[in-house]
């Protein structure tokens, strides 16, 4: 089997994901899982789309990742990784779909409006 390559959104970020038969080694933007995630939280992340269809060491993960920050980041490649292991075997989608992990998150940042403080929070009112 050669290698699967899928893409993962969430908020900003984009992640380029590359899977193929291996060892169980992610690789993120040419560094190690641990490495570039210093939180477990985050690589847990990572690891829950194998944990789920019980393939933990079975396949070697490349990625490419840019935009918005940590947690886009893990999710966008999390998002990537399960689209990419149900292109392998389309049997993990029983796993991954009720888990939730093949569902693009849509939410975004919302955008500041004229005449406010942020998106919603508006100026002080001053009556007098």
């Amino acid at each position: 089997m050669s290698t699967v390559h899928k893409i993962g959104r969430r908020k900003t970020s984009v992640a380029r994901v590359y899977v193929k038969p291996g060892t169980g080694n992610i690789t993120v933007n040419g560094k190690g899982a641990k490495e570039y995630f210093s939180t477990d939280v985050m690589v847990y992340k990572l690891n829950q789309p194998f944990i789920l269809s019980e393939t933990v060491g079975q396949y070697d993960v490349t990625v490419n990742v840019f935009g918005g920050g940590n947690t886009g980041q893990a999710e966008a490649i999390r998002l990537g990784i399960s689209r990419a292991l149900c292109e392998i075997n389309a049997e993990f989608r029983l796993a991954l779909k009720p888990a939730g992990l093949l569902t693009r998150d849509a939410r975004m940042v919302e955008r500041k409006k004229p005449g406010q403080k942020k998106a919603r929070k508006r100026f002080q009112f001053s009556k007098r």
